[in-house]
């Protein structure tokens, strides 16, 4: 039997809905994670366990009524802290903003709150999304649930954090280089980067308006397919969101992989930014189960990963700059050292460099796209790497860019994290990205899926 507080968001669903436990006494339970494995993961920046219960008493008087308003409800989701939560400040990790108090949702946390969600905890991140980890800020930062010495990933590392260390079963991260799926590739958990649009970012603190993304960061694939469909839709107010028919995300998860084409991008982690042996092993390993389960793994290439990660910065620092410039020249000591350094490029980048970059942009997207008239999804790392000791400076920064996240950042395809190994030196997770055409979100929680089953990582946790 498993303890409440392990329970994944469908298990948990499913107990609420059969009267088997209250919303409260699972909110209860993840609260006494919380008190106990917490101040190790230092993932919460704002605990609102009490706000959250009384919310979870009127779920349960309300399902007791008239049963679930719908699958989340009477669930917990925590919030990345550039996310807005009305009555409470949205702090973006920063004492530049710790005042900045919100008086309404952010668009994805209204339709979570109409379906029923509770929110709990606003959750740590880098600061504004870009600068960490970093000691020299108001709050400290998240740790890897499975090491606490090692990065978890960022920027939405303490959501990252709070679902690895099973202190929440679900909770909302942001992407602009990667920033849901680097911390679900090191906290071993899944994190999916929808279609660019799909998902409305009104109320979510921008780091570079035509990259960003907010996606479900969750321990399965079930509970990630769930949360999507909560949250995605066509929001007008957002003038990057899709005009997309909402869907169900997980109606294709129990066909299998038979008739599925997986193009496998090997270069990406064998030639332009070798990883390490393990990791390129677990990843040769994932094709062969995914081959064994019945897909066809075609060798795929695309451009290289210095291409995409050239337009991804010229576009992420100058977008960056106009949203940070006025801090910049007014406050800059208020930053992290880590974020100003991270930030000061990008006042320096010219129009030009902005311009060609969304130029070749265009041509990156032509080519991902080239490669769906033959493949069905893509297979590729995410990191290179397991994570390495929060820290170590040196390490962070060399570490950092070894990915291949930021490509469908620049093309806005949707892509999903999730664990394909375990490092054998230190436990670590290794992780795989499957990526698919625009709006395919339903193909990669398929494969997704089926890979889940077949593997044998879902079982596995830290053992904080």
């Amino acid at each position: 039997m498993k303890a409440l507080h392990e329970l994944s968001l469908t298990e948990a669903s499913a107990g609420i809905a059969r009267r088997r436990f209250s919303p409260v006494e699972y909110l209860d339970a993840l609260h006494a994670r919380a008190e106990d494995v917490g101040g190790k993961v230092n993932a919460i920046v704002r605990p609102l366990w009490d706000e959250a219960r009384e919310q979870a008493v009127r779920a349960g008087r309300r399902i007791a009524r008239s049963g679930p308003r719908s699958a989340l409800d009477g669930l917990p989701v925590g919030l990345k802290d550039i996310i807005d939560l009305a009555g409470h400040p949205t702090t973006c990790h920063s004492r530049i903003l710790l005042d900045n108090q919100k008086s309404a949702d952010a668009a994805v946390v209204a339709r979570l709150r109409a379906a029923g969600a509770i929110f709990p905890a606003k959750l740590a991140t880098h600061e504004f999304a870009i600068g960490g980890p970093a000691f020299d800020l108001p709050f400290p930062p998240a740790r890897n649930p499975w090491n606490t010495a090692h990065h978890p990933g960022g920027s939405s590392s303490g959501s990252g954090a709070a679902v690895g260390a099973n202190i929440l079963p679900a909770a909302l991260g942001t992407d602009t280089g990667g920033s849901v799926r680097h911390p679900a590739s090191h906290c071993g958990i899944v994190g999916m980067k929808a279609t660019y649009g799909l998902v409305s970012r009104r109320g979510v603190f921008p780091l570079a308006f035509t990259l960003d993304h907010v996606g479900p960061m969750t321990r399965t694939v079930a509970d990630n397919a769930l949360l999507l469909g909560m949250m995605a839709g066509h929001d007008p107010a957002d003038p990057g969101s899709a005009a997309h028919k909402n869907e169900n995300y997980a109606r294709q998860m129990k066909k299998g992989l038979r008739g599925l084409t997986i193009g496998y991008v090997r270069h990406f982690h064998e030639k332009d930014q070798p990883a390490s042996a393990e990791m390129a092993a677990a990843l040769d390993a994932a094709a062969k189960l995914l081959a064994k389960e019945g897909a066809k793994i075609k060798t795929i290439t695309l451009p290289s990963l210095t291409e995409f990660a050239g337009v991804n910065r010229a576009i992420l620092m100058s977008e960056a700059a106009a949203i940070h410039g006025k801090w910049l020249r007014e406050r800059p000591g208020d930053y992290a050292n880590i974020t100003l350094r991270r930030l000061l490029p990008g006042l320096f980048m010219r129009a030009e460099d902005y311009v060609q970059a969304q130029r070749r942009r265009r041509e990156l997207v032509a080519a991902v796209e080239a490669a769906f008239g033959e493949v069905d999804l893509l297979l590729t790392a995410s990191s290179m790497d397991a994570a390495c000791k929060i820290d170590d400076p040196e390490a962070v920064e060399l570490t950092y860019p070894r990915q291949a996240r930021t490509p469908f950042n620049v093309t806005g395809h949707p892509a999903m994290t999730m664990m394909c190994g375990i490092s054998k030196a230190e436990g670590l997770p290794l992780s795989l990205q499957l990526v698919g055409p625009s709006f395919g979100e339903a193909a990669i929680y398929r494969a997704a899926a089926g890979y889940e089953r077949a593997a044998p990582w879902k079982d596995l946790h830290p053992a904080l």
